[in-house]
Order: C-alpha cells, then sequence, then structure tokens
C-alpha cells in the first residue's frame, strides 16, 4: 500500500503547505526549557505561559515570524564576582517556538513573579454562503471538448 502524502490527498484542495507545517513544529522542539502552559482562558482565547526565572525584561524577545511566535532569551552577562556553591537554576539561552493558525492574533505579554504570560485570541472568519452560478463552460476551458 502506497503512503499518500497529507498534502496531496484529493479531497484536501489548498492544504499543501500543512504538511511543511507539520514539520517545521517538529524540528522547532526546544526540548523542555523553559517549561510552559498552554491554557484556554476564554471562547477563542488561550494564554501561553513560560518559566522564565532569573530573566529579566530586557533578557527576553518576542517576535512573530511568517506565523510562527518566537520567544527568545539570553540572560545578560553574569557577575564575574558571584561565587556559586550550587547552581541548580538555568540560566541559558533559549528560543521557544509556537506556530499560529491563520486568525491568530498575540494580543499582550507580560512578565510576573518569573513568569512570562503570552496572551493570543482565534478571531473566527465569518461563515458566509455563496451561490457559484454555472455557466457554459469554467474560465479558461472555452473550445475545449
Amino acid at each position: 500500500m502506497t503512503k499518500m502524502a497529507l498534502g496531496s490527498h484529493p479531497f484536501l484542495l489548498g492544504f499543501e503547505q500543512l504538511e511543511r507545517l507539520v514539520e517545521r513544529t517538529a524540528k522547532a522542539d526546544a526540548g523542555g526549557y523553559p517549561p510552559y502552559n498552554i491554557e484556554q482562558v476564554g471562547d477563542g482565547a488561550y494564554r501561553i505561559t513560560l518559566a522564565v526565572a532569573g530573566f529579566a525584561e530586557r533578557d527576553l524577545s518576542i517576535t512573530l515570524e511568517d506565523r510562527q511566535l518566537v520567544v527568545r532569551g539570553a540572560q545578560s552577562e553574569p557577575q564575574e564576582d558571584r561565587l556559586f556553591l550550587h547552581r541548580g537554576i538555568a540560566a541559558r539561552q533559549f528560543q521557544r517556538t509556537f506556530v499560529l493558525a491563520d486568525g491568530v492574533e498575540v494580543t499582550g505579554a507580560g512578565l510576573e513573579n518569573g513568569l512570562l504570560h503570552l496572551d493570543l485570541k482565534h478571531a473566527l472568519p465569518e461563515r458566509t454562503v455563496r451561490r457559484i452560478e454555472i455557466t457554459d463552460a469554467p474560465r479558461g476551458q472555452k473550445g475545449k471538448p
């Protein structure tokens, strides 16, 4: 039996990019750091919360790149005069990527008690019904048998 690619299924017209999106999402896995939660906070409203203990607002950047929400963290230079007897708080750089569906917009971001909150809203498109008139021949097909 031949495996059919998702984007080439005859009933999924215009979804060719879906398979690439799934592959891109799988490659964006950053392991378990920093840990995060995703919660639904309302109808079509979501919140992503990342645990970024030790990162100041100036150490974080949030960008939207081609439907990808990218959160990066890089702490400023550590103080040389500090001597750690035990260092269990991660201070490494990170990049966490979330792929957003069409219509999902970032409505805000805030840093509170070592937690970075990203608020998202999914604006559902209006449902419309459009009648398609039948003509003699579809456009571009005139003169063809």
